[in-house]
């Protein structure tokens, strides 16, 4: 018969009467040892090692033997825990079930005995989930209480406490105003006014090296000291609580708080950040935003909206004529064009950052006349810098030039015009703009619109791509050929079979994909590079035919390195 361990704790909320030599202790665990020894037949065996806690109240963990209990129990030292009665181990009903869950999880039982309460059976174990679906209901109406007590005072304008936002100070159920902390907000709110964007608040804020003040907790953690987060100034200007407000969910109720900005300041810095929020200048997360939205016109004078369509986890954007995005179903408006965003984004930065690499031949296009050499110097810097950050990764950065150099941007089935805003790249330039009554500076771009796959392309009448775009799929599938070629080669007896059985696909596509080990590296590095022709995809490569023996073959044959 298997051994069952037996331990048996015993408490005493008081001290008194512990000094003697048969104390409450020594009678609980008495009581509980005859019990024990009554249950041998089923193999109870019990511990010598003795739990009493003695002038402990029942209503807390931090108990030594408890404690001792709890470890021996999860080292899987005991299979029983008997106590005289349940309270003994807890007065707690929310302490009780954190017991409960240790004893579960250590797979280890308990018996009160004066009490029918036994989770060694199937009655104490009902009995048990009788009693924790009473703490569970209690905790819940517990919570509720707590909410509707919260919804009740802010409702009457009382401060319910936490982190006090900068400006104020916690005093009992409301907040005081902290002048030196009180005029920093104030100087946030008029400054983004002016500025007109939370990000250039950011920037100047950085730039005069003001910081969030150091303030310390009630609890004395410092807090503060660091520059402004984009974040935090949003959260800041959002925040009623700076116009004597208190705000529960969706309500605002009158705060017993003074205000420390104006209500006709309050309302002019919302309505700026709902501007900025619908507008052109709002700032969407990068690999979201449409930076040329507003600019994009097809070849019937419609602007394209932004828009966007998902695929699981994968979002894909597009520009979309206004008509076909409205769903007008007349054959005009059917003509209407889908450009892919990240296509169309790509030509128009590149070409704007190539015409900035030579500041010479954009200050002839924009007819600006011989400057003094420092002048000419300071133009050339300025392009240089433009250029870095059109093929850098801030969004912001290029949005705002994108805004600034372009008027707009006509598309047609075969060409893409870039129609220059020749007062803001002079502006940008820091020079005068010349006045001129001939049309606008463009660059034309003639492209396409193809599709190869299940994508769309931009493709040049070369037949390149309009931008760099990389195959990572073909890629992938080629450094898989290389990868079985070299394993046929380290192994001769390993067959074209046995590959298909080891990946689990067919003999013909293994047979397919080995081809691509023998791919030229001239059309490689094209293909790592993006600059391959967009035709040449998998599919072009995957016949019988597509992959000749000789690399200059290949080459001719997919029209790679010749000359155009």
């Amino acid at each position: 018969m298997k051994s069952v361990r037996c331990a048996i704790y015993t408490r005493k909320s008081s001290e008194e009467g512990l000094e003697q030599d048969f104390n409450s202790l020594d009678a609980q665990y008495l009581a509980c040892s005859a019990y024990v020894a009554s249950q041998a037949s089923e193999g109870w065996t019990l511990l010598s090692q003795r739990y009493d806690d003695g002038g402990i109240s029942g209503g807390t963990l931090e108990r030594p033997a408890l404690q001792r209990l709890l470890s021996d129990i999860a080292a899987g030292r005991i299979d029983i825990v008997v106590v005289y009665k349940v309270d003994r181990l807890t007065r707690s009903l929310l302490d009780f079930s954190k017991l409960v869950e240790a004893l579960d999880k250590a797979g280890t039982s308990f018996v009160s005995i004066t009490q029918s309460f036994n989770t060694t059976t199937s009655m104490g174990r009902l009995t048990l989930n009788m009693l924790l679906s009473f703490a569970q209901f209690e905790r819940e109406v517990t919570a509720e209480r707590i909410r509707d007590k919260v919804a009740a005072s802010k409702a009457r304008g009382m401060w319910m406490g936490g982190t006090p936002p900068l400006g104020y100070a916690p005093n009992g159920r409301t907040l005081a105003i902290v002048a030196e902390h009180a005029d920093l907000v104030r100087h946030i709110f008029q400054r983004t006014l002016e500025l007109g964007t939370v990000k250039a608040l950011c920037d100047e804020l950085k730039d005069q090296r003001i910081i969030k003040p150091e303030r310390v907790s009630q609890s004395g953690r410092s807090r503060g000291g660091s520059p402004f987060g984009r974040g935090e100034l949003y959260a800041l200007l959002a925040n009623p609580i700076y116009i004597g407000r208190i705000r529960h969910k969706e309500a605002l109720h009158k705060g017993l708080h003074p205000a420390i900005i104006d209500q006709q300041v309050w309302e002019a810095v919302q309505a700026q950040l709902a501007e900025n929020r619908t507008g052109t200048r709002h700032i969407r997360l990068a690999n979201h935003r449409s930076i040329l939205a507003g600019k994009l016109f097809d070849d019937r004078g419609q602007p394209l909206v932004a828009s966007h369509a998902s695929k699981g986890a994968q979002r894909y954007r597009y520009y979309v004529s206004r008509d076909l995005q409205h769903g007008e179903t007349n054959k005009e408006a059917q003509a209407g064009l889908r450009i892919p965003a990240i296509e169309i984004e790509r030509l128009v930065t590149s070409r704007l950052a190539t015409m900035l690499d030579d500041p010479m031949a954009l200050m002839e296009k924009l007819s600006i006349q011989a400057l003094s050499p420092d002048k000419t110097q300071k133009i050339v810097s300025a392009c240089r810098a433009a250029a870095r950050d059109l093929r850098g990764a801030d969004q912001s950065a290029i949005s705002g030039l994108i805004g600034t150099a372009i008027s707009k941007i006509d598309l047609t089935p075969d060409s893409v015009t870039i129609v220059l805003d020749q007062k803001g790249l002079a502006a940008k330039l820091q020079i005068d703009a010349p006045t001129r009554d001939a049309p606008p500076p463009s660059i034309t771009i003639p492209v396409a619109l193809k599709r190869s796959g299940s994508a769309l392309r931009m493709v040049l009448p070369s037949g390149e791509n309009a931008s760099p775009q990389v195959d990572d799929k073909l890629l992938t599938t080629i450094a898989t050929a290389k990868q079985w070629w070299q394993q046929m080669l380290s192994n001769p007896r390993l067959r074209v079979t046995d590959l298909a059985a080891m990946h689990q696909v067919t003999e013909s596509w293994v047979t397919r994909v080995l081809r691509l080990a023998f791919l030229d590296p001239t059309i490689i590095t094209q293909l790592m590079a993006g600059t391959a022709p967009v035709a040449l995809d998998f599919d072009a490569l995957r016949g019988t035919d597509s992959i000749p023996a000789l690399w200059s073959a290949q080459r001719d044959l997919h029209r790679v390195g010749l000359p155009r």
